[in-house]
C-alpha cells in the first residue's frame, strides 16, 4: 500500500533560509539582518564582516584563517622583512654612554684616555696573554676622543641600519660581534704585547665587508661600498695612530660572516647558519689563544 507524497520541500540553503526568506542575521551581529554572504564559507555576514576577496568578499574570520596558514616571505638571510633596526641605535647609545663615562672619569673631553676605564678594557695583547681576555671584546666599546667615536657611530648608523633590516637583530648582532673579535684576534696575532688599541672601527669596517657581501647577493651594484672601504683603508695607512690591521681583520671576518648566513641554504638555514658562526667564533678563538702562546 502507497501513501500519497506530502507537499514538495523547498531546496536546502547552506548556512540560511530557504529561497523567498527575507533577510537573516548576520552571523557574528545576529540583530543586523543582511543578505550578504561569504564567497568562502557563504554564511550570512553584515558589511562591517566583509572583506574584499580576489573573488568576491569573504567574513573576518575567514581571512583571519587564511592570514593564519599564508606563508610569509622572508629576506635572503631568513629574518622577517620590514623590522625597524633596534640593535643599532643601542649599541650606538651604549658607545656614547661608555664615552661619557671616561670623559667622567678622566675630566677631559679630549683626553679621555686617561680614564681608568681604558686600562681595564683597552685593547692590550700583553695583558690579554697575562688572562685579561674580557678586553678583546670591550675595547670594542671604547674611544679616543669625540671624532673618533663620531665617525665610528656615523657609519654605523649609516650601514648598520640597512644590513640588520636584512639579516634580521639577532643575526645582525652576531655579525657585529664575530667581526669585533676579528679586528682583535688580528691585533693579537701582529701587534706587539705592549700595543694598546681601542675602537669600534674593527665592527664597523666588518659591516662595511657584509654590506657588500648583501649587495653581492642581491646582484646590486656594490661599486660605491667597494669605493667606501678603499677609501677608508687608504685613511687607515695615512693617519698616524689607527689600526690597519684592526680595520682589515674585521672586514674579512665580517664579510665572511655575513656571507655565511646570507648564502645559507633555505632548508635547515638556522641550523646552518647557527654553525658557521658558533664555527667561525672558534676559529677566531683559537687564534687568539695560539697568538698568547707567541707571547709567552
Amino acid at each position: 500500500m502507497s501513501y500519497p507524497a506530502g507537499p514538495p520541500q523547498p531546496p536546502s540553503c547552506p548556512g540560511g533560509s530557504p529561497p523567498g526568506a527575507g533577510p537573516v542575521g548576520c552571523v557574528r551581529h545576529p540583530d543586523r539582518p543582511t543578505g550578504l554572504r561569504c564567497t568562502r564559507c557563504e554564511r550570512p555576514a553584515c558589511p562591517d564582516c566583509l572583506r574584499e576577496a580576489s573573488v568576491g568578499h569573504q567574513c573576518v574570520d575567514c581571512v583571519a584563517e587564511g592570514n593564519r596558514g599564508a606563508r610569509r616571505g622572508v629576506t635572503i638571510a631568513g629574518a622577517e622583512p620590514g623590522t625597524r633596526p633596534i640593535v643599532v641605535p643601542v649599541l650606538i647609545a651604549l658607545n656614547v654612554v661608555v664615552f661619557a663615562w671616561t670623559v667622567l672619569q678622566a675630566g677631559s673631553l679630549g683626553a679621555n684616555v686617561r680614564a681608568s676605564l681604558f686600562r681595564e678594557w683597552a685593547l692590550v695583547p700583553g695583558l690579554v696573554a697575562d688572562g685579561e681576555c674580557w678586553r678583546v671584546l670591550t675595547s670594542g666599546f671604547l674611544h679616543i676622543g669625540p671624532l673618533h667615536l663620531v665617525f665610528n657611530m656615523m657609519a654605523l648608523w649609516i650601514i648598520g641600519r640597512d644590513i640588520e633590516i636584512v639579516l634580521g637583530r639577532g643575526r645582525f648582532l652576531a655579525v657585529y660581534l664575530v667581526a669585533l673579535l676579528g679586528g682583535s684576534a688580528a691585533v693579537m696575532l701582529f701587534y706587539p704585547p705592549d700595543a694598546r688599541v681601542a675602537g669600534a672601527s674593527g665592527a664597523v669596517f666588518g659591516l662595511m665587508g657584509g654590506l657588500a657581501v648583501v649587495l653581492r647577493r642581491l646582484k646590486v651594484p656594490a661599486g660605491q661600498v667597494l669605493g667606501l672601504i678603499a677609501v677608508n683603508v687608504v685613511i687607515s695607512i695615512v693617519l698616524p695612530g689607527v689600526s690597519l690591521i684592526g680595520h682589515l681583520g674585521g672586514l674579512v671576518v665580517g664579510a665572511v660572516a655575513t656571507a655565511a648566513l646570507v648564502y645559507a641554504p633555505a632548508r635547515n638555514r638556522p641550523r646552518y647558519q647557527v654553525g658557521a658562526l658558533v664555527g667561525l667564533t672558534v676559529l677566531l678563538s683559537a687564534v687568539i689563544v695560539l697568538s698568547v702562546g707567541g707571547l709567552g
